[in-house]
């Protein structure tokens, strides 16, 4: 019997220690690493090409919605489930954006973790406890962008996904740093740095450089850490 392997990325010992217990009770699964870096997870992801990654959203480095959005391009074969302390049904679509093909709060129980990683490893999506193909994601993420549209407007570019430079530009807010500094750390000029923000600010339907940074923060895009 063949089994699925497992990567866990989290930058919590004992939570990872957690997953692979009840993970590695199962014949048919294979704990193959752990890993506790953004950066990390990625590389080791392409070294080891995981059948399936567990992937925790608040991460050292790189967040696990940057490492899903990279991980998809490179193996679009390796399925992601995205665990995370913060759970709304706007974290449920970013998530979904970035690539993941199911997502649960960290507090999911034992057994729909396993019967999820079983499904995703099968190419299927998880949502909700419903088990979904790709046509049924596309026309549940419709009828959820169709209801939000009359709740929150523009919903469409709500959750458009921010790209790995406005994503490092918002880490970058999140530290303090004026336009200016930005532009001279990631040697791009200041204009440049003051259109992606307003982009940031458009696709996170927020009014300012500070509702973004508090944005990122409680969701868990950027560690409270890495700001200071």
């Amino acid at each position: 019997m063949k089994k699925i392997d497992v990567m866990l990325v989290d930058d919590h010992p004992l939570f990872r220690q957690g997953l692979r217990r009840v993970l590695e009770s199962e014949e048919d699964i294979e704990v193959v690493i752990e890993v506790a870096d953004g950066e990390e997870a990625l590389r080791m992801a392409r070294e080891l090409t995981p059948d399936v990654v567990l992937m925790d959203i608040n991460l050292p480095s790189m967040n696990g919605l940057q490492v899903t959005r990279r991980l998809k391009t490179d193996l679009p074969n390796t399925a992601v489930i995205m665990l995370t302390a913060y759970h709304n049904d706007e974290q449920v679509f970013h998530a979904l954006r970035a690539g993941a093909a199911a997502y649960y709060p960290k507090d999911v129980t034992p057994d729909k973790l396993v019967e999820a990683v079983r499904q995703v490893a099968e190419g299927h999506y998880v949502i909700e406890d419903n088990v979904l193909d790709k046509p049924q994601v596309a026309a549940w993420l419709l009828k959820e962008f169709e209801q939000l549209d009359g709740v929150w407007g523009e919903a469409d570019k709500l959750f458009m996904p921010l790209s790995p430079r406005e994503m490092e530009i918002l880490q970058l807010i999140t530290r303090g740093m004026s336009n200016r500094e930005i532009a001279r750390e990631l040697g791009i000029s200041h204009q440049t740095v003051k259109n992606h923000i307003t982009s940031i600010l458009r696709k996170l339907a927020v009014n300012d450089r500070t509702q973004a940074a508090l944005y990122a923060l409680r969701r868990g895009w950027v560690r409270l850490q890495d700001t200071l």
